[in-house]
């Protein structure tokens, strides 16, 4: 019969009672006991070594060669595949990775909803904004992307809804998480967040037959809102999309929300990142139209109302030339500048648009004010 466990409190001398160190639990180290929470509070500062030690043991670079562009790395391993209930709709692609009925879609065919189409979008936008809101609130230094990714789709399940971007072509996360030079559709994993990072959220839903789609980009820490290239880079892009809405009505042509962009972006010496636009979504994820989000583009056709679609410009510090990293989702920028990126889901009403996953009252983030930006310079 094996004898009583000793505290593993340092220079503690009495035997340990149930009380576990919770991260420990969660890290698999076993025999990490404790007499009393006074104890544990007590060593905290020397015990929490150990975890640091263990994960360096177990998390790795998948790809140690690849000529990285910044100074983020993946952290791997990734964690499984986290499952949804079957008593929750699923899209076509959650068992097969092929979003089958996208595929067949016409690009020039533009769905307009009825009254009853509308309103499924309305339910599933304001979800979705909760989902955003609730994972954005765990931001902070400290917290991998992969731990945001288990409030996310926690947050989905518990609105009977789908993470939409899970298994869509075979991505393996329930939302897109993009730090720094990560411009996006980053893989949430092993990475802990930084003070100074700043970091896109890349929420999608589906929930009673249709989706929802928005982003924001936030300051993760004191260092990061201190940051004056940080903060001209964010919060342009922020009103870089503000502005775009402001045209939206019936008639308005899809051209002109990527003249209004890029304007605002090269007023703060900023770039548009060219090969990401907005889309049409309603029943399908990515439906037409297609919506550039830079000047002189080609795109057909104006604004009718009924229609749901996003605008989600993507806004770097250097060049708008980007390549992958070999996991064939991660977009960064070659020169490793970093990126800011927003989107809002919106519907176009008779008289203008309503803006289905706007923010709330209470709704982390949101925007801080710009130093140093007369006559486009780089803030000093």
């Amino acid at each position: 019969m094996p004898g009583p466990k000793k505290c593993s409190g340092a220079d503690c001398h009495n035997e340990a009672g149930t009380l576990q160190c919770p991260t420990c639990l969660k890290l698999g180290i076993k025999d990490s006991y404790f007499c009393a929470q006074d104890c544990f509070q007590r060593n905290w500062t020397t015990h929490k070594t150990i975890h640091k030690t263990q994960n360096a043991a177990r998390v790795y670079n998948p790809f140690p060669t690849y000529p990285f562009s910044g100074s983020v790395r993946p952290v791997y391993p990734l964690s499984p595949r986290r499952p949804v209930p079957k008593s929750i709709k699923h899209p076509d692609w959650a068992e097969t990775g092929i979003p089958k009925r996208e595929l067949r879609l016409n690009r020039s065919k533009w769905d307009i909803l009825d009254a009853k189409g509308q309103e499924g979008m309305r339910k599933v936008c304001r979800l979705a904004r909760e989902v955003l809101d609730i994972t954005a609130a765990a931001v902070k230094p400290g917290v991998t992307t992969d731990y945001l990714d288990e409030i996310c789709h926690k947050a989905c399940v518990e609105r009977n809804s789908y993470p939409s971007p899970l298994n869509y072509n075979h991505f393996p996360k329930s939302l897109c998480t993009s730090p720094n030079e990560i411009v996006c559709h980053g893989i949430p994993d092993q990475r802990v967040l930084l003070d100074g990072d700043i970091l896109n959220l890349d929420i999608s839903l589906y929930h009673g037959g249709y989706h929802a789609d928005l982003n924001e980009t936030y300051y993760v820490g004191d260092k990061a809102k201190k940051d004056p290239d940080a903060i001209r880079l964010i919060e342009t892009t922020r009103e870089a999309l503000d502005m775009a809405i402001e045209i939206i009505k019936p008639g308005t042509p899809i051209r002109d929300f990527g003249k209004i962009i890029e304007k605002h972006a090269t007023s703060r010496g900023l770039t548009v990142v060219k090969i990401w636009g907005g889309h049409g979504i309603n029943s399908e994820f990515h439906p037409p139209p297609w919506i550039p989000h830079y000047a002189k583009n080609k795109a057909v056709g104006t604004c009718k109302p009924g229609m749901t679609f996003t605008i989600e410009p993507i806004l770097t510090l250097g060049t708008d030339k980007e390549m992958y990293w070999p996991d064939d989702w991660t977009n960064v920028t070659v020169d490793g500048e970093r990126t800011a990126q927003f989107e809002h889901t919106m519907l176009v009403t008779e008289t203008g648009v309503e803006v289905l996953t706007a923010r709330l009252e209470d709704s982390p983030g949101g925007p801080i004010p710009i130093p140093d930006v007369a006559n486009g310079n780089k803030a000093k």
